[in-house]
């Protein structure tokens, strides 16, 4: 147990998001309500026997998650409780005793953390700040040398860069070369600042690929608590039979909710609400940074409703979310739970004036730090 790897930001997250006055901390967009979801008419949800659903997922959810790849098919995919343990079952039936990852940095530490609590070996290799975030593509050569898996968050958390096609075709390489799976973490596909078309999956680039996506971030769904894995058969019936360990399945209620989500009557909908919070929120961001370029600065991201903000005060990250939030009572994200100290996380596809607020306590409290 000395050992252990706390997952850092879920457990800051965790013990204070329920209690501060803003919350900055979130990577997704203002939640849907039901109304929202259902056009104001859930009735008849009121049938729904609340039995296990299909352990797998709903086969009308499956084919409409199966429908947003390429190539797949329902037997391609399975329904996760959330992402995170899309992430979790996938990294842990591909690698075994001390098998090397290659891991994209900064990130979404999951991966990361799951790999060191069981005693895997990490390499890592990073988005470079001083090039818009781009990949080090010959930091990822070196660090996937003998990696049995890479892993990748597309477009990224915290950064919110999208890999481009030149950058695609060199991870596929890379993968290629050493033999390697391939997990690509795409939850904010969908989720774009600019452009009508959503961010490509890597699904269909490489035959041993591992797409993982999420209600939760593009959709505003996060407490439905549904995810899932698309990849080749065999390897989604490996990962299947580590579900039944862990959650047997998700709920039927979000089974039923996230068929309807994405439902292709349903999903232009809510992926245009998405897009619209994140297009409102962005400029005022991009505002108040400018006003305040003295002290921050900031890389537009190309999705997502985060910004990865670079700051110049002398302080170190957590140290800083902690003054915020026992003095201004408002929650952000350090980057040293992301493995880049020096950036806070800040949300921004929230309403306007309590987005406003939030961000005017953040520059006070670094105008007070000096």
């Amino acid at each position: 147990m000395n050992d252990f790897q706390p997952f850092l930001l879920e457990r800051m997250m965790s013990a204070f998001e329920q209690d501060v006055e803003i919350n900055l901390s979130e990577s997704g967009v203002h939640p849907m309500t039901l109304g929202e979801l259902t056009g104001g008419d859930a009735t008849s949800l009121l049938a729904t026997e609340l039995n296990y659903p299909h352990v797998n997922g709903d086969p009308e959810l499956r084919e409409n998650i199966a429908a947003m790849y390429e190539g797949a098919r329902p037997e391609n995919v399975l329904v996760t409780v959330g992402a995170i343990e899309a992430n979790y079952l996938s990294i842990n039936t591909v690698l075994s005793g001390s098998d090397r990852i290659a891991t994209m940095m900064p990130n979404y530490l999951q991966i990361w953390g799951i790999a060191k609590n069981f005693g895997r070996d990490i390499r890592e290799f990073r988005l470079d700040p001083e090039r818009g975030w781009a990949l080090d593509v010959p930091g990822l050569r070196e660090a996937a040398e003998g990696a049995k898996l890479i892993a990748v968050c597309h477009p990224n958390n915290p950064t919110g860069h999208a890999l481009s096609e030149d950058e695609i075709a060199a991870l596929v390489g890379v993968a290629e070369e050493n033999g390697s799976w391939l997990i690509s973490d795409e939850v904010y596909s969908g989720a774009e600042r600019v452009g009508e078309k959503s961010t490509p999956s890597l699904y269909g680039r490489y035959d041993k690929m591992i797409a993982v996506g999420s209600m939760s971030k593009a959709y505003g769904l996060p407490g439905l608590r549904v995810g899932w894995v698309v990849a080749q058969e065999d390897l989604i019936d490996e990962i299947w039979a580590r579900h039944e360990y862990v959650a047997i399945s998700a709920t039927m209620l979000s089974n039923k909710l996230a068929a309807l989500a994405l439902s292709p009557d349903v999903r232009p909908r809510i992926i245009e609400r998405t897009r619209g919070l994140i297009r409102r929120g962005f400029p005022v961001l991009e505002k108040w940074a400018k006003d305040n370029s003295d002290i921050v600065s900031i890389t537009p991201p190309d999705a997502g409703a985060i910004g990865f903000v670079k700051y110049a005060a002398n302080i170190g990250s957590e140290a800083f979310v902690e003054k915020l939030r026992s003095e201004q009572s408002v929650l952000i994200a350090p980057g040293a739970h992301f493995g880049a100290e020096g950036f806070v996380r800040i949300s921004f596809g929230l309403p306007e004036d309590y987005l406003s607020e939030g961000l005017r306590r953040i520059g006070d409290t670094f105008r007070e730090i000096g």
